[in-house]
């Protein structure tokens, strides 16, 4: 299984039952959330009064993360913003560099096919129900979550990942989760600003799109 926080966040997103996405429109947006995180936990980008800032330009050896962080130095822009920048061209890309691991196959669907998108299968479901199964527990339980558990459940709540954080898990376990987004305030508080205000901006998002 992966250990890129934003691969386990593409794999979490995953309907074993469906074997698809549980969204797509939304999964990009969580995609993006989950590569600006993981290059703060990595200590390449900060929080610069509410915009990203690079600090360590230098390549990570990822191409996904080599990506976004090249177009963070390029521009200056918020953290909300770049979560909205480029979301299908990071879905894509997540999706070629977990094909190229060997963790899902990917069959491009035909032009006319409406709506005309990739089709996802993953190669072991048992171990995308253990790694959803994982966090799910962590949720439940009482100890301190650990760094990338803490951002998975965080956009998992804020993106409505029902087979992460049901309804009824985001009554109960509120206090948790929000010690999950607080770990985010600590990267960045302007991405965990970002993360808490997402469900708004996934409804505008899919408004003027559609849904997945």
């Amino acid at each position: 299984m992966t250990q890129t926080l934003y691969g386990r966040m593409y794999l979490a997103a995953y309907d074993t039952d469906a074997a698809a996405l549980y969204d797509r429109t939304r999964t990009g947006f969580l995609l993006r959330a989950a590569v600006l995180a993981e290059l703060a936990l990595l200590g390449r980008v900060t929080d610069g009064a509410g915009d990203v800032t690079v600090a360590d330009s230098g390549p990570t050896g990822d191409p996904v993360l080599d990506d976004t962080l090249a177009q963070a130095g390029a521009h200056r822009r918020t953290w909300k913003a770049w979560i909205r920048a480029d979301r299908a061209e990071t879905l894509g890309a997540v999706e070629d560099r977990l094909a190229a691991v060997g963790l899902i196959t990917v069959e491009e669907r035909p032009a006319f096919v409406r709506p005309a998108r990739r089709s996802v299968t993953v190669r072991d479901a048992a171990g995308v129900r253990a790694l959803q199964d994982g966090l799910a527990a962590q949720l439940h339980g009482a100890g301190p979550l650990a760094p990338h558990d803490a951002v998975l459940l965080a956009l998992a709540a804020a993106g409505g990942v029902r087979h992460i954080v049901s309804r009824a898990d985001a009554r109960a376990h509120r206090d948790r989760l929000d010690a999950a987004a607080g770990r985010l305030d600590a990267l960045a508080p302007a991405l965990g600003k970002a993360v808490r205000g997402l469900g708004t901006t996934l409804v505008a998002a899919q408004g003027g799109m559609g849904g997945s």
